[in-house]
């Protein structure tokens, strides 16, 4: 998708045997970390294998208007399953007036637009989209599924969700929103059903400083990969950080804690230290890891140094 950004890969098999990736994207005549507020939109790719290499389809949510919760932008899908019903959880947001010129994106952003955008950031919520087929048609939330709170650490925003469906039918979400001096910290929700409202189980934010938290359930305990914002947790800037958790509440950073490096070695043996290497979800099949998937950048770092980004595929070693 030469025209595009491309951010963020999940991927679920499909009813049809094949592998169907969610992800956001948006043209690449507007500029990436100014963009995407605005002009992100989720698409879906295929492919009959975890490793790709997949083919772009649909576009599964685009602007709908601005009167809905998430009418001018869908970003950061995360595809999951319970019974017979594929769960498509995403961020959204709205906002007033025409879409910006994108000119008008281009950093230094003026005071006008600054406004504009960040009131737009500050919209950002948690939706949820329901279907029987991986091909939709997909029954989106009207409101979004988790708001957040006044006078509570996530008063702002409410982003990047990660569940985990377990066999109950009971859905845990870990969230992120933004603590103020303090950064990304992420919260705990849980829904007792599909349906049913997500309530926090945790009142405060987990400790570390992470963001693009995903879940998962093995055995007696759940785990999460996440993203190293400052480095302090595995010695490098925005690798990969693994934790674990008894009750999805209190979580404890792993030793050693790096799940991933930025660093990673193609299929024919070369290395490459990546600008990005983001958002990391996981295709799991018969409870273990199959694929991990994450959102690419090149250059030397930082969204406003990146020309290109794409989807990488990581496949597990069977052992």
């Amino acid at each position: 998708m030469e025209d595009y950004w491309v951010w963020g890969a999940s991927v679920i098999k499909g009813e049809d045997g094949k592998y169907h990736m969610f992800a956001s994207r948006w043209p690449k005549d507007k500029p990436f970390f100014n963009g995407y507020i605005f002009y992100s939109e989720i698409v879906r790719a295929v492919a009959d294998k975890p490793e790709g290499p997949f083919t772009f389809k649909e576009v599964v949510f685009d602007k709908r208007g601005k009167d809905f919760w998430d009418g001018r932008t869908t970003h950061n899908p995360t595809i999951h399953k319970s019974e017979d019903t594929y769960l498509l959880f995403y961020i959204g947001t709205t906002y007033e007036g025409e879409d910006p010129l994108p000119e008008l994106l281009q950093e230094p952003l003026s005071t006008e637009i600054k406004n504009f955008k960040n009131e737009t950031y500050g919209n950002l919520r948690i939706g949820l989209a329901t279907s029987k087929s991986v091909f939709g048609p997909w029954e989106r939330s009207d409101e979004p599924i988790l708001l957040p709170r006044p006078r509570k650490w996530d008063d702002n925003i409410t982003t990047n969700p990660a569940p985990c469906v377990a066999d109950d039918g009971s859905i845990l979400l870990v969230y992120r929103s933004n603590v103020p001096k303090l950064g990304t910290r992420l919260g705990v929700a849980k829904a007792e059903k599909l349906g049913e409202p997500f309530k926090r189980i945790r009142d405060n934010y987990m400790e570390f400083h992470v963001e693009d938290p995903y879940i998962w359930w093995v055995k007696d305990h759940y785990e999460m990969i996440a993203k190293d914002q400052s480095g302090t947790l595995t010695d490098e800037y925005h690798a990969g950080v693994h934790a674990t958790s008894k009750d999805g509440i209190d979580w404890i950073v792993s030793d050693p804690a790096k799940a991933y490096s930025r660093e990673i070695v193609w299929d024919d043996g070369t290395t490459d230290n990546l600008g990005s290497f983001e958002r990391p979800q996981l295709l799991i099949e018969n409870g273990k890891p199959v694929c991990l998937y994450c959102a690419t950048g090149d250059g030397p770092g930082g969204f406003n140094n990146a020309l290109r980004t794409w989807n990488v595929a990581t496949p597990f070693k069977n052992e």
